[in-house]
């Protein structure tokens, strides 16, 4: 609906990005791999007591009162920094716990393991052969003989020659011993989603190949706190566990985080913005697409402000993050979806076989008689990632605009 009223005005449609760039900081990323929408997000939490009292948290520390807050300190870091103060907890409290993958020693492609070779020791903190089914297969074998094994992939669009060892072995490894034998303590990190200059071979969100495999846990963070707080917990989860982290947010998602052991739910959704009129469901960078989509709604630009009908900016919209996607929290989401009777999923991956289309099917089985509109799902298109159109694969915050005013409006 909104795209064909954008393109029968063209004159709107060349000043639309001058005009919300400057009044609501929605820009492409720039080559820097840094997204200026995210890092103005009022969803991330850059106090010190906002931080303290994010949603779910549960410290892991020996103080008797794990519930005191008034003594907790936080340190300003980005999403990277959070990764690598995560991993140095595990380390320095887990005695078994090793880390391993291309180029992890000398702190990695995205600097995640700088300084842990020299703090913990080389024979803790190690680099592989170039051989990513040698990297899952290497810790398949750790995990079994009880060692905590974090493994990294360098970039999430390199993990499918992984792909048997991940499906075929870890996934099944406890099934087939008949709970004699479990590997976990084997968690597989790795860089995922489009950095706006990736292209094909590092802009992909292969998160939706996983869902078919019973046995393994998917978890997608969307900022530091989520991050450091999902992955120790992933760590320490007795599955194994495949942490898939938006490249895009390493650098641009800052928040205080807090620089104590704590851990946050895995398989539970979290709801950031209440709403009664549509449930606006997504995972990892898309998170901060679909708070600038909802500004949007609300708060037009003059240049949007004439295809926006003032009946629907007072529309409020449900936001919430699935971060756990397998095994995903259907409660949560079938809960709001009976009360606001529309959805609206979004995602970067393809439309086809992506993780859209498995939440459509099972809302639509256990909340069917009381939707308002269709299902509808905003992806990627069904396209390899290609570098110069990345931008136009990614769905952003106007496609994600688009679709909620349409389902509004059914």
């Amino acid at each position: 609906m909104l795209a064909r009223r954008l393109r029968s005005t063209l004159p709107a449609l060349s000043r639309r990005w001058q005009t919300t760039a400057s009044t609501t900081a929605i820009e492409p990323p720039s080559a820097s791999g840094h997204s200026s929408s995210v890092a103005s997000s009022q969803l991330l939490r850059t106090t010190r007591e906002s931080a303290l009292r994010t949603p779910g948290i549960s410290w892991q520390d020996e103080e008797s009162d794990r519930n005191f807050v008034g003594g907790r300190e936080t340190r300003k870091m980005n999403l990277y920094q959070a990764v690598r103060d995560a991993l140095s907890i595990a380390l320095a409290k887990d005695d078994s716990a090793v880390i391993f993958g291309e180029d992890i020693a000398f702190g990695g492609v995205f600097r995640c393991t700088m300084g842990l070779a020299e703090e913990f020791g080389r024979e803790r903190v190690f680099n592989t052969p170039l051989t990513e089914q040698g990297i899952a297969g290497f810790g398949i074998g750790l995990a079994s003989m009880g060692h905590t094994a974090i493994a990294e992939i360098q970039f999430a669009d390199y993990i499918f020659p992984a792909f048997d060892q991940l499906v075929n072995e870890a996934a099944k490894f406890r099934y087939r011993s008949g709970g004699h034998f479990s590997i976990g303590g084997l968690t597989v990190r790795t860089p995922t989603m489009a950095v706006g200059h990736g292209g094909l071979y590092h802009s992909q969100s292969p998160e939706g190949f996983f869902m078919g495999a019973s046995g393994l846990k998917v978890v997608i963070p969307r900022s530091p706190i989520q991050c450091k707080g999902l992955l120790l917990s992933a760590i320490r989860d007795p599955n194994p566990v495949i942490f898939m982290e938006p490249k895009v947010l390493y650098r641009s998602a800052v928040e205080q985080v807090p620089i104590d052991d704590y851990a946050l739910p895995l398989s539970r959704a979290e709801i950031l913005i209440p709403g009664s009129d549509l449930t606006l469901l997504t995972w990892g960078t898309p998170v901060y697409h679909c708070e600038s989509a909802l500004r949007l709604l609300n708060f037009p630009p003059p240049s949007l402000a004439p295809l926006i009908p003032r009946s629907l900016r007072s529309a409020k919209v449900e936001l919430i993050d699935l971060r756990t996607i397998l095994p995903w929290d259907i409660e949560t989401v079938v809960e709001s979806v009976r009360r606001t009777k529309r959805l609206v999923i979004v995602h970067e991956a393809g439309m086809t076989g992506g993780v859209g289309g498995e939440i459509a099917a099972e809302v639509g089985k256990r909340a069917f008689l009381r939707l308002e509109a269709p299902v509808r799902r905003i992806t990627g298109w069904d396209v390899p990632a290609a570098l110069q159109f990345e931008k136009f694969n990614m769905p952003d915050a106007v496609r994600i605009l688009d679709g909620i005013m349409e389902t509004l409006s059914y």
